[in-house]
């Protein structure tokens, strides 16, 4: 029962963090710290989907190091790609499992087990969520509900920050036309 209530918990301050900020950066930090303070986890990341490249970017993360973040380009296609197609998939031992694209490196950080959520809207694919642990889990239905919630939001309160950003250049666009139109006339 308690962890639901550090949930809803959660919930609220990112529903919170979205509401008074509109920079998607700050709202997509605020989720994976969120996520890996509810569930006591060692890390979690946020990544974005490259269509050019096929590569995840490293959109923000929380509680890994900078040298396991740097580890090197994150293809959609070798890592844990089921995630993004088929839906979440957690990976209980990441040193015996061939998804896992860099075994050794989240060996040396420490990590035992991870969960892939897709973040998707609009039914289009943006990016995944990674929870990141440091003893084998067994993720339950409530976590991975918990998560998926969560990659849910970031998603649209990222693409809602996308087009408010792409609103507010039209309208600095049309009010640049309409000085230039006022100056000929």
């Amino acid at each position: 029962m308690e962890k639901q209530i550090v949930n809803y918990e959660t919930m609220l301050k990112v529903a919170m963090a979205i509401s008074h900020s509109r920079d998607p950066e700050e709202v997509a930090l605020i989720i994976v710290e969120s996520i890996k303070t509810a569930l006591d986890v060692k890390g979690c990341s946020l990544f974005l989907f490259n269509r050019k490249t096929n590569e995840l970017e490293l959109a923000t993360s929380f509680g890994l190091s900078e040298e396991y973040i740097n580890k090197g380009p994150v293809s959609a296609l070798h890592s844990i790609a089921q995630s993004l197609e088929s839906g979440p998939v957690a990976i209980y031992d990441v040193m015996d499992d061939p998804r896992i694209q860099y075994p050794k490196e989240a060996q040396k950080e420490g990590i035992s087990s991870i969960l892939s959520v897709p973040v998707v809207v609009g039914g289009r694919l943006m990016g995944a969520v990674r929870v990141y642990t440091s003893e084998h889990w067994e993720f339950k239905l409530d976590d991975l509900n918990f998560v998926q919630a969560l990659a849910q939001i970031a998603g649209g309160a990222i693409n809602m920050a996308r087009y408010v950003k792409g609103l507010k250049s039209s309208i600095e666009v049309l009010k640049t036309m309409r000085e230039v139109q006022a100056q000929r006339a």
